[in-house]
């Protein structure tokens, strides 16, 4: 074997042993991943994303993965002749919305299940509505009533329990139901945060069209690789952080309030971005994590 060759192969050693204090750490713990953007759109990259969350099973991990589908209900939304509306950057839905939503967030939610079935691993997928999982109220935007979108009241994570220790992969799409059985379109970043919150997870990773968190949006070299949940306060105190940022950032600081170990901010059009921030040293996206737990390295 030249010696061109054994660097590669060693190379390939090492980044498994870099890996190996992550596994064990992590080892039969929950990671909620929320699945969104990009990723969902492109085939490859779909790709990707479910070669990283069933690697992640199979290494002794316990994922679940949260999914939205809102440029697929667009798509559908548009092809019946209706026009997306949205207020304050939340869907409206009526009842007429609500129903395209549900067949298409379903109709995603198993093509992602036959994606992990493909790999060799049981996936189940459920919606908020089985089981309980997800109960909502009429969620507001400003005062003004936007239709069928659910504010999440209440998760019952039994199901969740149950299909983990039977050693299935749960997907789950972000549909619930109120006290009146009527069903909710919920934004799956509020439903990856609470699913995350109500089962313990160790790590809550949010896939997204972005790097993770600048504090200059305008300079990428500004890319924050690890914040205290303080240190995110004070960039939304600051005025650093806005736009579709800012609910995700008050999620992740939640999230971290609530007994989530870390929550990542990940760029989803990155190929195996989830593999890149879980199992190597200096990750790529941006980690929010509690005061007590370790620093992986200091800018």
């Amino acid at each position: 074997m030249d010696e061109k060759n054994m660097q590669e192969i060693l190379a390939k050693a090492e980044v498994l042993i870099e890996a190996l204090p992550y596994i064990q750490r992590f080892n039969r713990k929950i990671i909620v991943v929320k699945y969104g953007g990009s990723a969902m759109v492109d085939e490859e990259l779909k790709r990707h994303v479910i070669q990283d969350v069933t690697l992640l099973k199979l290494v002794g991990f316990k994922p679940i993965i949260v999914h939205g589908g809102g440029k697929e209900i667009s798509r559908w939304v548009g092809k019946v002749g209706m026009e997306p509306v949205f207020v304050n950057g939340l869907r409206k839905t009526d009842e007429a919305t609500m129903e395209i939503a549900e067949m298409v967030l379903n109709k995603v939610n198993k093509s992602l299940v036959k994606l992990v079935e493909e790999l060799g691993v049981n996936a189940i997928g459920i919606s908020g509505k089985d089981g309980g999982l997800l109960k909502v109220e009429k969620k507001y935007s400003n005062g003004e009533d936007i239709g069928f979108v659910g504010e999440i009241t209440e998760v019952n994570p039994k199901l969740l329990y149950d299909l983990l220790e039977k050693d299935f992969l749960p997907i789950v799409c972000p549909v619930g139901m109120d006290d009146a059985y009527n069903s909710y379109n919920i934004n799956a970043d509020d439903a990856a945060c609470a699913i995350a919150k109500a089962v313990s997870a160790e790590k809550l990773a949010f896939l997204t069209d972005i790097e993770g968190v600048y504090k200059d949006p305008s300079d990428k070299s500004t890319l924050i690789s690890e914040l205290t949940i303080d240190e995110a306060r004070a960039l939304i105190g600051d005025g650093f952080i806005g736009g579709g940022m800012l609910p995700k950032l008050n999620n992740c600081i939640d999230a971290i309030e609530n007994g989530v170990s870390r929550v990542h901010i990940l760029d989803g059009r990155i190929a195996h971005c989830l593999l890149l921030e879980i199992f190597t040293n200096r990750g790529i996206g941006t980690a929010i994590l509690s005061e007590k737990e370790k620093r992986y390295y200091n800018e």
